[in-house]
């Protein structure tokens, strides 16, 4: 997901998108350890695009609370 996508969301959606991106980051995890999943780079993109969530949700937080 681009930033920009992200940028648009707001904070509840953010929450609840951050929630099933971690949901299936652990279901790929499962997955790689039982040797259902070759492609390791999914888990990655995955991580990255929910650091990006967590990232402008914490920017959304703080302009709430300031």
């Amino acid at each position: 997901m681009k930033i920009v996508d992200i940028r648009k969301l707001s904070t509840t959606e953010l929450t609840t998108e951050s929630t099933k991106l971690r949901e299936e980051i652990a279901e790929l995890k499962r997955r790689l350890h039982m040797g259902e999943v070759q492609n390791v780079r999914v888990v990655r993109e995955k991580k990255k695009d929910l650091a990006r969530m967590l990232t402008v949700l914490a920017e959304q937080l703080t302009k709430e609370t300031v």
